[in-house]
């Protein structure tokens, strides 16, 4: 932030009382992040107010945030104003060019039907570098998803005309993914709950709309067959871990429910299909299920990924969702949701890897300028839904190997 000016209450004051009828004022001791702190009642609409404030105060170098505490308005003038800095998009380029030969690389390997590739990396590559553009259908569908998400997330900032960088994304070579996913970062906080909102929701909506046709159209092409009932010594078989929403897709294109086991053992049909969901149990050997061509496998990584990113905790966008909802009461979620998952790492391990990073990571919100501006009818619906969608979305067992 830049340096502020020498400013005195003659200059501040009737600035503020355009917005706010003061009550009381206090300066800032010395340390303080805030020059000067306004108590009173807003004379206008919040989001309106703000806006207004902020743009006549940028002469005076100055940042206003807006509280609520005990039912009374708080403005506090923060020293200097948020300037955000230049970013490379070189990059931003060189990653998403990186990426796209990793998901190529992941393509060739899922769609290899060849002998066991040597055991060496220098061989490995060797033999499939020249088959790298038979993943093609995999990396351009893991592409376009990945890009919808993030520009999503890209355009409603600027929209908000909220500073943020261009996708950043990030190959893991030799990953049955190809890719670790993408980010982007906010250069500047965010308005108020609605533009954390609106930006927060983008992504995944935009990423979720995009992998709904990609899937339906990978599971069309895709054959239905059997799983073997024996995994030869010295093979191994991955198994998808299924959702809500994915095994209800597989039904409505394939007419029928799978991986359908080759038998129920006994169980009612609903209470095994609750079982292998939660835990991916038992291993339906011998059934049938999808096998997945490489679009309908980047589908999958698309539901997978928009699942992941509406976790309620933290800076993720189901985080955004609950903050927006709930304010600071959402951080009273996570001790729940770090309990879950630990759970959950009895039945897949990763699981105790994204409870340490929620741990660590996850249990700071991004916290607007303006916290008194509330979401609109439209816009709590729409929050509510994404968090709804994670419900549907949430893979308890994301993969299953098998091995021989």
């Amino acid at each position: 932030m830049t340096q502020p000016l020498f400013n005195t209450p003659d200059q501040l004051n009737p600035l503020i009382e355009r917005v706010l009828a003061i009550e009381s004022l206090t300066w800032g001791a010395a340390g303080e992040r805030y020059l000067v702190r306004y108590e009173g009642r807003l004379r206008k609409d919040s989001a309106a107010a703000y806006d207004e404030l902020a743009e006549a105060l940028l002469p005076h170098r100055l940042t206003p945030a807006f509280r609520e505490e005990g039912g009374r308005h708080i403005v506090l003038l923060i020293n200097g104003i948020i300037e955000p800095a230049a970013s490379n998009p070189w990059v931003n380029l060189a990653l998403a060019l990186l990426t796209l030969v990793s998901l190529l690389l992941a393509g060739a390997i899922y769609g290899y039907d060849g002998p066991p590739p040597p055991p060496g990396l220098l061989d490995t590559l060797t033999l499939l570098l020249p088959r790298l553009a038979t993943g093609w259908p995999f990396a351009l569908s893991m592409l376009g998803i990945l890009m919808a998400h993030e520009f999503g997330h890209y355009l409603a900032a600027r929209y908000h005309k909220t500073a943020v960088t261009l996708p950043y994304f990030l190959p893991l070579p030799f990953s049955p993914l190809g890719t670790l996913g993408a980010f982007i970062q906010l250069k500047a906080p965010p308005r108020n709950k609605r533009v954390l909102h609106d930006i927060g929701i983008a992504g995944p909506l935009a990423g979720f709309i995009v992998t709904v046709p990609i899937l339906i159209y990978g599971l069309a092409t895709s054959e239905v067959g059997s799983i073997p009932a024996h995994i030869p010594a010295g093979s191994g078989l991955t198994l998808e871990g299924n959702s809500v929403f994915y095994l209800a897709l597989k039904y409505l294109v394939h007419g029928e429910w799978l991986p359908a086991p080759a038998s129920y053992g006994g169980l009612p049909p609903a209470l095994h299909w609750l079982r292998y969901v939660l835990t991916g149990l038992p291993t339906p050997l011998g059934g049938r299920d999808v096998l997945l061509n490489q679009v309908a496998w980047a589908g999958w990584a698309g539901l997978l990924v928009t699942g992941l990113n509406l976790i309620p905790a933290g800076q993720l966008d189901g985080g955004h969702m609950l903050y927006v909802l709930f304010g600071r009461n959402a951080s009273k979620a996570v001790p729940f949701i770090l309990v879950t998952l630990g759970l959950l790492g009895l039945v897949w391990p990763g699981w105790w890897l994204w409870a340490g990073l929620i741990f660590l990571f996850g249990r700071a919100h991004a916290e607007p300028l303006d916290q008194i501006t509330e979401l609109d009818g439209t816009r709590t619906a729409l929050a509510l839904l994404a968090l709804l969608l994670f419900l549907l979305l949430f893979m308890p067992v994301p993969l299953r190997a098998i091995v021989g």
